[in-house]
């Protein structure tokens, strides 16, 4: 894994590289180098399954993190590409014509915290939330505790019992 990581700080500007573990590695670069690195990656190091794209809410940074993160079965290893974006400006080109299976991640990236891929396919399509009208609610501002006062009737809590005493009354109701 050293190898690969050497090799692709030659080839590329990388912000930060990060061995887990003897099978997993962390790259992070600027948001404008992840399609060449991602393309680098599945065309010339053997990643060519995408296992998941996911994001971070950094709130107090302003920032969204996205992580890439892909498979290579030949030599059972895996490489995470990190970049982060603007959390005002969220918008990332799309990997949708390199991997298709992107289309689906970034569908639900765009409903479920408003990041935008410019040209994949469905994207402003209903996908989980349908009707939704509130801002994405995996965004860390998003108050869940409002949302389900504004949105549901309260209904009691159950009530709980102690159980050696709910027991004990049980077996032996005369006693109680």
């Amino acid at each position: 894994m050293r190898q690969l990581l050497d090799r692709l700080s030659h080839l590329f500007p990388i912000l930060d590289a990060h061995e887990q573990r003897d099978d997993l590695s962390f790259i992070t670069v600027s948001p404008g180098h992840v399609r060449a690195l991602l393309h680098h990656l599945r065309e010339h190091e053997g990643c060519n399954h995408l296992v998941l794209l996911t994001a971070v809410d950094w709130l107090e940074d302003g920032q969204f993190q996205l992580t890439y993160l892909l498979h290579d079965r030949p030599r059972a290893r895996d490489i995470g590409l990190r970049c982060f974006i603007d959390r005002g400006h969220a918008t990332m080109e799309s990997i949708h014509d390199m991997w298709p299976a992107a289309a689906t991640y970034q569908r639900e990236l765009k409903e479920m915290f408003g990041i935008d891929f410019p040209g994949s396919p469905r994207l402003n399509e209903p996908f989980i939330l349908e009707g939704w009208v509130e801002i994405p609610p995996y965004r860390r501002d998003f108050d869940t505790k409002a949302f389900s006062e504004r949105t549901f009737n309260h209904r009691p809590g159950r009530i709980t019992h102690d159980p050696a005493l709910h027991m004990k009354q049980k077996l032996y109701p005369d006693e109680a």
